[in-house]
């Protein structure tokens, strides 16, 4: 994998996700040890090249939406994975 240390860090937390749980990208940043980093964490599952297999899509916003995909159908590839995962997003 191809990316800075940070965005390495964050792409290995994403492949612990389980299959059909989301968490919200400040969980995701306490879970690196980087508590005050959810933007930064945000940015890094946006530059992820190897969605859906590094599994961003599992990762969403604190209020409940959606925010960003970097894989291909963007937002709408999102919902369908998600769904197909059998979240009740």
């Amino acid at each position: 994998m191809k990316g800075t240390k940070f965005q390495l860090k964050v792409w290995k937390y994403l492949k612990t996700i389980p299959k059909g749980k989301v968490i919200t990208y400040k969980e995701l940043a306490i879970g690196i040890k980087n508590p005050k980093s959810a933007r930064a964490v945000a940015n890094a599952c946006g530059k992820n090249p190897y969605a859906p297999k590094i599994p961003c899509h599992r990762v969403i916003r604190s209020d409940g939406g959606l925010g960003g995909y970097s894989g291909r159908g963007g937002i709408k590839t999102k919902l369908r994975l998600l769904r197909s995962e059998k979240v009740d997003i």
